[in-house]
């Protein structure tokens, strides 16, 4: 799919290699690179999937990167739940409510 001038897309951009990340930080998160993705509107003529493109942020910043997605979808997602924390909030009312079996 090819993306026109204008079109609503997703840039991805690589911003420190894992080498270049700072030492406090956790060793898995250290191991990945730190990038970051941006969301706007394309500013080159066309451009495909993994082109290094020009796009128009909302706020009116210009940003380079590569193509990820043309017109992305809003995600967002919590991760898996954890069954410990599922429960908490009935406990808390019962202990709140003054219930023995708490």
């Amino acid at each position: 799919m090819k993306a026109k001038k204008g079109d609503w897309v997703q840039i991805e951009k690589l911003l420190l290699k894992p080498e270049e990340r700072t030492a406090p930080l956790p060793d898995d998160t250290k191991k990945v690179p730190l990038k970051m993705r941006v969301k706007g509107f394309l500013q080159n003529e066309e451009a495909n999937i993994g082109d290094e493109v020009e796009i128009l942020t909302l706020i009116g910043r210009r940003v380079t990167g590569t193509l990820v997605a043309i017109n992305p979808k809003y995600e967002h997602d919590f991760g898996e739940p954890v069954p410990e924390l599922l429960t908490i909030g009935i406990e808390l009312r019962k202990i709140l409510e003054g219930d023995s079996d708490a």
